[in-house]
């Protein structure tokens, strides 16, 4: 069945006895500016926008296309120096925490603001654990001596007050914890690859206008992992989880913690899943998305969890079923 006839076949689906519509025609907000901000070796346009970075460590913002004009940048810490109209070098804190640089056009609207996460160093992890956080331990030796399997170079530290933070317009700080401590205990730390949000992002805005299933955000199921806790559920040694690279996540439009019926036979099963994993396997051949190109599995719904499909950004194809 092509999307244009699922959209038509599935238009409603079952709850609580009710038909609830989760498909539409309207655009997806994907909530950008009309220009876009390049900063870590990655680019956006999202009016909301993170990335991490060391304590007292360079980052330099430059514009990307938009309309000509002098930019503004205004953050309230940090020391920074215009390098041009449209590019700035900023200096982090040395403190651990989160820091706002808003981004304004020449005309002073549709401004970017990029969330900067100043990150507590891998440095500081002592005996497997960071400010009491259990982190445990990485391995010893990158996977055939390839850097993206050396220890983070930080950890981002999650607090009460900033776990709400929209780390771009869709997704928050919050869905992106370790599920081993769930607990109000504060503060946790995480790891995330600021590609890995821009992915989501993409799959998202997929899923809404090309799928035509609407939905604000995508269930995250399971983001990062510490080491810890990737050992303690059974998984692979270099699990991508570890290093805040890969997401598992399913569709779930109402919040109900169930992947909704995405190929329309009234059944939730690993053919949703594996539909999903289609869709996005033919979104990451258009050449605007190869560079989110990295590992992809679907798998089935067990005791403790729905149908969902696992993505991540290491930069090489992998492919799999759970």
């Amino acid at each position: 069945m092509n999307v244009h006839a699922l959209a038509i076949a599935a238009a409603v689906t079952v709850i609580g006895g009710g038909l609830v519509p989760v498909r539409g025609a309207e655009k997806f907000d994907t909530k950008t500016a009309p220009f876009s901000i390049s900063f870590n070796g990655e680019t956006s346009a999202f009016r909301d926008m993170s990335t991490f970075v060391l304590p007292e460590a360079p980052l330099t913002v430059e514009i990307v296309g938009g309309p000509d004009g002098a930019y503004t940048l205004k953050t309230e810490q940090g020391a920074f120096v215009a390098r041009s109209a449209r590019a700035w070098r900023w200096t982090a804190p040395a403190e651990y925490g989160k820091y706002d640089l808003k981004i304004s056009p020449p005309n002073g609207k549709d401004d970017i603001t990029l969330h900067v996460f100043v990150m507590a160093p891998y440095t500081d992890v002592r005996n497997g654990y960071l400010n009491g956080y259990r982190i445990g331990n990485y391995p010893a030796a990158p996977l055939k001596g390839n850097p993206i399997y050396l220890p983070p170079k930080g950890f981002i530290e999650v607090t009460k007050k900033n776990q709400d933070t929209k780390l771009t317009p869709h997704f928050t700080l919050k869905q992106f914890l370790c599920k081993e401590d769930l607990s109000d205990r504060y503060p946790k730390y995480v790891v995330i690859k600021e590609r890995l949000l821009l992915k989501l992002e993409a799959i998202l805005e997929h899923v809404n206008d090309d799928l035509g299933i609407k939905t604000d955000t995508l269930h995250v199921m399971s983001a990062y992992r510490t080491p810890f806790y990737n050992k303690a559920i059974g998984d692979v040694l270099y699990s991508q989880h570890q290093w805040g690279s890969a997401a598992d996540i399913f569709i779930d439009p109402h919040d109900k913690n169930r992947m909704e019926d995405l190929d329309g036979d009234h059944m939730v099963d690993i053919r949703d899943s594996k539909f999903l994993y289609d869709r996005i396997e033919d979104m990451l051949v258009l050449k605007e998305f190869q560079r989110f190109q990295g590992g992809m599995g679907f798998y089935p719904a067990n005791s403790a969890h729905p149908p969902f499909v696992h993505v991540d950004v290491r930069g090489t194809k992998a492919r799999w079923k759970g």
